[in-house]
């Protein structure tokens, strides 16, 4: 059903990035987590998929603890990041969004100019002692998020003036600007046009060569087409997980099968 082809991982030089040991997600008195166990891998694109309300944009906002703005949030369990829990009283939830970078639904670049987009977060982390240093990570956050060529000559134009495609891949210039070591997406194609979202693609499968990327998409076609893991969420709880090619050609549980062939969702 889905052309699931993609480059080959080699699984023998992956390592687990990310460990979700039974977290519990708890909006008030609603749980919208239920025991959640994954393990997420280094250089991969893992996809999230599963029907509107199904938990799957809670557990990606856990990962870089965007919950904690929410007051009636609760997170139980632990996530483990290169073996220390992110949710340890001691880690500063500002400075762990540096290392794990986030992109949104809709392109949100703020009203600055295209540089100073890009600069903002490395200034406040204070990653530039002086004005070469900054041009040079702007330009290679920049390139990263394959948008050089066409702002190099109006970096102080508006960043809200660009096409919504380029927006996109400026607010990927601006999470990936602070060197984060995992990039999540929530949705970062659905308010793109084919084109920009052929674009974005392309640049995820060139992102995850540095970064562990997850993303979230109601898109099972992109799921097939950018990831090697896919996890399947339903109810609040992660119902599959695996190697992409096999949760949508072999899956395990009846549930995801409902899914994949479009007879719930």
């Amino acid at each position: 059903m889905y052309d699931t082809t993609r480059p080959e991982m080699n699984v023998d030089q992956l390592h687990t990035k990310i460990s979700a040991r039974n977290v519990q997600v708890f909006y008030g008195t609603k749980q919208a987590i239920k025991d959640l166990n994954v393990e997420i891998q280094d250089k991969t694109v893992t996809a999230f998929i599963g029907p509107s309300g199904c938990g799957k944009s809670t557990f990606l906002r856990c990962i870089n603890r965007m919950n904690d703005t929410i007051d009636s949030a609760r997170v139980e369990g632990e996530i483990m990041m290169d073996g220390s829990n992110i949710y340890d009283r001691g880690v500063d939830p500002v400075q762990l969004r540096a290392k794990v970078g986030m992109v949104f639904q809709k392109p949100n670049p703020f009203p600055k100019s295209i540089y100073d987009n890009v600069a903002y977060g490395p200034k406040i982390h204070g990653l530039a002692r002086n004005k070469a240093e900054m041009d040079e990570i702007v330009e290679t956050a920049l390139r990263g998020a394959a948008l050089w060529t066409e702002v190099k000559d109006r970096l102080q134009e508006s960043g809200t003036g660009l096409s919504g495609g380029q927006q996109q891949r400026l607010c990927i210039a601006r999470a990936v600007a602070t060197a984060p070591e995992v990039l999540l997406m929530d949705e970062p194609c659905s308010a793109l046009d084919p084109i920009a979202t052929s674009q974005v693609e392309e640049l995820i499968e060139q992102l995850r060569s540095q970064f562990s990327v997850v993303i979230v998409t109601h898109s099972m076609q992109q799921a097939a087409r950018v990831s090697q893991k896919t996890a399947f969420f339903h109810l609040g709880n992660l119902v599959e997980y695996g190697d992409t090619d096999d949760i949508f050609t072999r899956p395990q549980d009846s549930r995801t099968e409902a899914y994949i062939s479009g007879r719930i969702g």
